[in-house]
């Protein structure tokens, strides 16, 4: 390329000082403001680190090196990035930024690295697991919006572990998927399934990510749990999951996903369900109530939260596609 021909501010006589106003600047000249607005504030968080950590040139290429490795482990059934993301807060950090929840309705939780879309579609009333080791659960659920109108023919994904900790795709030779499935609300807003009761798990150790956590002393377990994702036309996306409550790592989930809202307590079959559902009286039952959002509920409470945020940050900005970027007109 002919240097007479790039329009670019001049670099020369770089410090400590005076490179981070020098990458900015070169930066700006990029015609998307939302991404000029991001690599601005990573630029100026990054240099901002370095600085105030005297960071070293050996600890930065660990920091590489790290990076790289948890690269490499990814797969199409582990994201060891997702995992990451999980264990530093920041999966449920950008979630409930980007997916803001009015106080009726439920709230989300991370994903997790273990999603897949391999689950197949199912009539409500399925055995989903198929685990002899699992103690049997049968799962009684709503769907409703904020005004309690029941939802029809939501798209509801479901996943959850087997009765040792171990999600389907963990397991070498599988010969298809198991513990999920792909539901539809009826025309009342209702699904339901058999399952069996969540238990425990170590989220994958055996990576970078896992030895991060043992430096750190940190643990490596999630509490028992149960998956679930929600789709509608006109409606926000939920990813959210259901908690037992009392389980020993309630406090402490290695991806800081529990919330009180989603916590639950097991209960059991009665008689009557027994007899509607086909399944054993008195075993374990979970029962709950979800409710979702519109689109525009989500969005108008996303753009003023967002205003709002950068009100007490004390910058001028606009909108520029729902999100925030600089007002420099």
């Amino acid at each position: 390329m002919d240097p007479s021909q790039v329009d670019v501010p001049l670099l020369k006589d770089l410090t400590i000082d005076n490179i981070t106003e020098n990458t900015k600047l070169i930066n700006s000249q990029c015609p998307n403001p939302r991404l000029t607005y991001i690599l601005e504030r990573l630029v100026q968080h990054l240099h901002d680190f370095a600085r105030e950590t005297r960071l070293s040139q050996d600890e930065w290429m660990t920091g590489i090196r790290f990076l790289t490795d948890v690269g490499q482990i990814c797969t199409d059934v582990r994201q060891e990035f997702i995992l990451l993301s999980d264990v530093l807060g920041l999966s449920l950090l950008v979630d409930s930024i980007d997916h803001p929840k009015p106080p009726q309705s439920t709230e989300g939780t991370v994903l997790g690295p273990f999603h897949s879309h391999e689950a197949q579609s199912e009539p409500n009333g399925s055995q989903i697991s198929h685990d002899p080791d699992g103690e049997p659960c049968l799962v009684l659920c709503t769907i409703k919006d904020t005004s309690g109108k029941p939802l029809d023919d939501v798209k509801i994904d479901i996943w959850e572990t087997d009765s040792k900790g171990f999600y389907d795709v963990q397991y070498p030779g599988r010969e298809g998927p198991d513990q999920r499935a792909v539901m539809h609300s009826d025309k009342e807003g209702n699904f339901w399934f058999k399952a069996i009761v969540p238990v425990p798990y170590p989220i994958p150790h055996d990576g970078p990510v896992g030895k991060l956590l043992k430096q750190l002393k940190r643990h490596c377990y999630r509490p028992s749990h149960m998956h679930f994702m929600f789709e509608k036309t006109g409606y926000d996306n939920l990813i959210t999951a259901l908690y037992l409550r009392g389980d020993p790592y309630e406090t402490s989930d290695a991806v800081f996903g529990v919330k009180e809202s989603l916590l639950i307590d097991l209960g059991t079959v009665t008689a009557e369900q027994a007899s509607k559902y086909d399944v054993k009286e008195g075993s374990k039952s979970i029962t709950y109530d979800f409710v979702l959002v519109t689109e525009e509920e989500s969005r108008e409470l996303r753009e003023k939260n967002a205003m709002e945020a950068m009100k007490k940050l004390g910058r001028q900005m606009k909108l520029y596609k729902g999100l925030p970027v600089p007002d420099v007109d």
